[in-house]
């Protein structure tokens, strides 16, 4: 097998683990225990689905140790095509796992809240409560920080794409796309928090990131490469 559609695989391989414990640690698991309108029934599901909730870390922890890795396998397979741009994209993609990382202390945090240590009952319920919506704010507002990232490096991963001719150069263009939903998410949550979700757009913007990224984890996964491509620019 040509080593270039091994490196590709092996991309989608990993790419495929992000996206999947990706969507399980910060949508799915969410959906299930977080009340935002009721701290009380958010403290209670997360005590009651405990295993639930640690799952959804572990997938978290998996998400982002298999996103350390995947730029550098992607720098391997693209550095041919323009070797700044793919130094770039590795630069932005791995800039966001320590702020991933650090960020994941808040959903510790919140197990130790939720422990029935000794030493917790000096607290009362409401107060046991509020501490676990604050980290899970908290864990929000990293996550918040993280996608000016989980965005940015996909433009540099989008253009390589589009030049390289080993991927179809549509997903390159939902991926180069896929950038401008992630960073006008950002800009219009933190400068317009009360009025932003109101529009309507969050969840529309990011379509071409997804569609790019499970188009090109699927690509990558299943046909490699293509069999043959231009030249490098």
């Amino acid at each position: 097998m040509d080593p270039r559609k091994k490196t590709a695989r092996l991309a989608g391989a990993l790419y495929l683990v992000v996206v999947l414990t990706g969507i399980f640690h910060l949508m799915y698991v969410p959906s299930q225990l977080n009340d935002w309108s009721d701290a009380s029934a958010t403290f209670n599901n997360i005590a009651t689905h405990e295993t639930l909730f640690r799952l959804g870390i572990f997938a978290g922890l998996l998400c982002y140790m298999a996103f350390l890795l995947l730029p550098l396998v992607l720098y391997q397979l693209l550095n041919p095509v323009n070797k700044t741009y793919a130094v770039l994209m590795v630069v932005l993609a791995e800039v966001s796992v320590p702020i991933s990382f650090v960020n994941m202390l808040n959903k510790f945090a919140v197990l130790t809240l939720i422990s029935k240590a000794s030493y917790l009952s000096a607290f009362d319920a409401a107060d046991l409560q509020s501490q676990v919506m604050l980290h899970l704010s908290y864990y929000n507002n990293g996550n918040q920080l993280a996608s000016i990232f989980w965005g940015l490096w996909l433009l540099p991963f989008g253009y390589l794409a589009f030049r390289s001719g080993l991927i179809p150069k549509v997903l390159g263009i939902l991926l180069m796309a896929g950038c401008f939903g992630y960073v006008t998410n950002f800009v219009g949550d933190f400068l317009f928090p009360n009025s932003y979700d109101g529009l309507g757009i969050s969840s529309i913007i990011t379509i071409p990131a997804g569609l790019g990224e499970i188009g090109t984890c699927l690509w990558l996964l299943i046909a490699g490469i293509k069999k043959t491509s231009p030249p490098a620019l």
